[in-house]
């Protein structure tokens, strides 16, 4: 049995984290710790102890992994504090705020014999799954482009934003998703051009992004996403030689939980007919085709069980600590890139 206690009772551990430890045999959540001791906003978990203080975690023997769901500025300090006090770690994005900060986590881990790792669950939405079955089932030809959108219309965010905070940012808080999913599958790229945006103004909020990764074989992954996108552009548009694929709508794993719909029913997070992405492509006889694509199913309990498996019997990580490292200083570059266009 592994047993896990959560630093932080909020959104990220009840609706990101909880849902999906569960469903995970030979998990059991032990502890919780949050200041109040419990957030009413959220149930309860069965059986589970619900504490203030960290040290009662650090001092329970039993207590195997924390996992951090706190606000980002405190990720860093917290991980470190953990393993200093002999725990494994498991860490929402972003990890750290600077891969100088994750290289001295990841180098401490070593150093004592622990585990530590990011929680990269996008890795397994459905739509992401879906391009990487598309893609290696061949039709496409050899791969050109890839375009991925994370959109929204929300305005009231960045208009409600009089400062900048790097932590807040679009770059630290959604470009960590699918930067991940471009290194995870594609690698790290040979160079990377960056337009990274503040549509308000400086010293405003970082609202947009739209990030191209270049491969040494010609592809190029491009990463684009805002706050002003009425009309959101497709998740998913993924060219080669010999055809397309284009997937409309995102993982519904996330649309799910906002409902208090959870993984315990059978079609949670599944896709409908409607929800499918279409595939175009000209077959060895030059005849075109148009079909739909069965949605494969996302699920965020297969990083538990991946963190599980390494723990317990000693697998090699499914996040691993230099696509962290890699994660972060691009994070870094695009911030960084944004001050300077600023300036000039």
């Amino acid at each position: 049995m592994l047993n896990i206690a959560y630093i932080g009772d909020g959104k990220s551990t009840n609706r990101y984290h909880v849902p999906f430890s569960r469903q995970v045999e030979g998990i059991n959540i032990k502890t919780i710790q949050a200041r109040s001791g419990h957030n009413e906003m959220w149930s309860r978990v069965p059986d589970a102890q619900y504490v203030q203080n960290r040290e009662d975690i650090y001092e329970d023997p039993a207590i195997d992994l924390v996992v951090i769901c706190t606000p980002p500025q405190s990720h860093y300090s917290l991980a470190k504090e953990a393993l200093l006090n002999n725990k494994h770690v498991l860490v929402e994005k972003p990890f750290a705020e600077t891969s100088e900060e994750a290289r001295e986590l990841f180098e401490l881990a070593e150093k004592k014999g622990l585990f530590i790792q990011c929680y990269q669950n996008r890795r397994f939405d459905s739509d992401f799954l879906t391009v990487q079955k598309v893609i290696e089932s061949g039709v496409l030809g050899e791969l050109l482009e890839v375009e991925m959108h994370y959109d929204y219309f929300r305005p009231e965010v960045p208009e409600g934003s009089e400062t900048f905070n790097k932590l807040s940012s679009f770059m630290y808080t959604h470009a960590c998703h699918t930067v991940d999913q471009v290194l995870s599958y594609f690698g790290n790229p040979s160079t990377i051009h960056y337009d990274v945006r503040q549509l308000l103004g400086e010293g405003r909020m970082n609202d947009y992004f739209d990030l191209d990764f270049n491969y040494e074989n010609q592809l190029k992954v491009s990463l684009k996403s805002s706050y002003f996108r009425l009309k959101s552009r497709p998740s998913f548009a993924i060219y080669g030689k010999k055809g397309a694929f284009i997937k409309e709508t995102e993982d519904r794993q996330e649309e799910h939980l906002k409902l208090f719909y959870m993984p315990t029913n059978n079609d949670f997070g599944v896709d409908l007919p409607e929800h499918y992405g279409t595939l175009y492509y000209i077959d060895e006889d030059g005849k075109y085709h148009e079909e739909k694509v069965v949605s494969e199913v996302g699920d965020y309990s297969l990083i538990y069980e991946g963190v599980y498996e390494s723990i317990v019997n000693g697998k090699e990580k499914i996040v691993k600590d230099e696509e962290t490292i890699r994660q972060i200083e691009i994070l870094e570059e695009g911030i960084s890139e944004m001050k300077h266009k600023a300036k000039v």
